[in-house]
C-alpha cells in the first residue's frame, strides 16, 4: 500500500489548515483547502489522482525554496511530498548512476555524493529544496547545472494516468527552466544522475570560486574543497538558509538574468554608457546574459532596499528580495514590480521572475 496521510482539515472543515508560509522558505503563503502528504512515490501518485477525482487543482511542494504562493494560499490540494531514498542503479568504472527519490533534501545528497568520491554536483552545495525540484528548475550555480548530470526523470503523466521515464532530451533543459516549469502535467517521482568517479570536482568555470579557491578557470580541486568554499560563497550573500538571518528569508534569486540579442545588447550598452560596461557573457547564435543584481543596483534599488510591509531587498544579495517579518506576498510582489519598472524604466530590459508565482502575479 502506498505511504499517504491526511496533515490537514479538508475543506469541509472549519478549522482553518496551516498556512502554507509554514512551508516555504520565504514563510510566506495563505492557507490550502486540503494539505496533504506522501513519503513514497506510490503515494504520491495515488494523491494526485485523488485529487483529480475530487476536481480539485493540486500543487506539489517539496523544499518550497522556488516558490512564491498568494496570500490567499491555494484553492486545492497541496502535496507535500516527503519521499526519501538514494539508490545506486550501476557503478562503472568512472561513472556512477544513482536515482534520487523526489523528496530528498538537496544538499542532503550533494554533501552525500562528495563524500562518496562522486563529482558532479559539488558546486551545486547549499541551495535549499529538494531533488525532485532541481530539473523543473535545471538548477544551476557557480558554473554547474543539474541538466549536466540528470540522465532521465521518473514522472507520473496525469494526462495519460500513467508513470513513465523521461529522458534528458525530452526534458527540455533551458536556461532555469524545462518542460516541466509552468505545467503540471508531470509529476516528478525521482530523478536519475549519472556522476564521474573522482575526488577531484568538475573544472571549475566560474571566475569568482576560481579566484577564491586560488586556481584558474577550468582547473579541478578537492570535491571538499569546492564544496566548503560554494558554501562559504552563498552564506555571504545570504544564501544558504539560517532561521536567525532574516536575509535568507527569500527564494534565492527572484529575477533571472536577462539575455538579449545582439541589437538589444548594443541599445543597453548606450543606455548605460554614462555608468559603465554592464558585466555580460557571450552566450550562442550572438546572445549575451547580463548580470540582473547590475541592473537593479545601478537602476537605484541596492542592497537593503526597503520595500513595503516588511519585505526588502536582502543586505548581502541585491537579487535577494526577502521577508524581513510580517511581510505579505502582495508587498513583496509590489516590491517586485517597483524592481522590474525601475529597470525596464532606465534601460529597457524587462527582468523575469525566477521562482514560481502560484495564485498570485507580477
Amino acid at each position: 500500500m502506498p505511504d499517504v496521510s491526511a496533515d490537514a482539515p479538508t475543506a469541509a472543515d472549519p478549522t482553518a489548515p496551516t498556512p502554507l508560509g509554514s512551508y516555504t522558505t520565504l514563510r510566506l503563503g495563505g492557507p490550502p483547502q486540503r494539505l496533504v502528504t506522501a513519503t513514497d512515490a506510490d503515494g504520491m501518485v495515488e494523491r494526485v489522482r485523488e485529487a483529480a477525482l475530487l476536481h480539485q487543482p493540486i500543487l506539489i511542494l517539496a523544499g518550497g525554496s522556488n516558490v512564491v504562493i498568494g496570500d490567499a494560499g491555494f484553492p486545492g490540494t497541496v502535496l507535500l511530498v516527503r519521499s526519501r531514498g538514494v539508490r545506486v542503479l550501476a557503478e562503472e568504472a568512472d561513472t556512477v548512476h544513482v536515482r534520487v527519490e523526489a523528496g530528498e533534501p538537496w544538499d542532503e545528497l550533494v554533501a552525500a555524493t562528495v563524500d562518496a568520491g562522486w563529482s558532479g554536483l559539488e558546486c551545486l552545495s547549499g541551495i535549499p529544496g529538494s531533488a525532485g525540484a532541481t530539473p523543473i528548475q535545471n538548477v544551476g550555480a557557480y558554473g554547474q547545472e543539474v541538466a549536466e548530470t540528470v540522465t532521465a526523470v521518473r514522472v507520473y503523466d496525469r494526462a495519460t494516468d500513467e508513470i513513465r521515464s523521461m529522458s534528458a532530451d525530452e526534458c527540455g533543459f533551458a536556461y532555469r527552466g524545462s518542460v516541466f516549469k509552468h505545467n503540471d502535467r508531470w509529476a516528478v517521482l525521482s530523478v536519475d544522475f549519472r556522476l564521474a568517479r573522482s575526488p577531484l570536482s568538475a573544472p571549475v568555470r566560474y571566475a569568482e570560486l576560481a579566484r577564491t579557491l586560488g586556481v584558474q578557470v577550468g582547473d579541478r580541486v578537492p570535491l571538499a574543497a569546492a564544496r566548503s568554499t560554494v558554501l562559504g560563497l552563498r552564506a555571504s550573500k545570504g544564501m544558504v538558509i539560517d532561521a536567525a538571518d532574516p536575509d535568507t528569508c527569500s527564494v534565492g534569486s527572484f529575477f533571472t538574468n536577462p539575455v538579449l540579442d545582439a541589437a538589444a545588447y548594443a541599445l543597453l550598452r548606450e543606455r548605460a554608457r554614462e555608468i559603465g560596461e554592464p558585466p555580460s557573457w557571450p552566450g550562442p547564435d550572438g546572445v549575451v546574459k547580463l548580470s540582473a543584481a547590475w541592473l537593479i543596483d545601478r537602476a537605484g534599488f541596492p542592497k537593503g532596499y526597503r520595500g513595503p510591509d516588511g519585505v526588502a531587498i536582502s543586505s548581502k544579495h541585491t537579487l535577494a528580495l526577502t521577508n524581513r517579518g510580517g511581510g505579505s506576498t502582495a508587498a513583496l510582489l509590489a516590491l517586485a514590480r517597483e524592481i522590474r519598472d525601475g529597470v525596464r524604466h532606465r534601460f529597457g530590459v524587462t527582468l523575469h521572475p525566477e521562482p514560481v508565482l502560484v495564485n498570485c502575479s507580477l
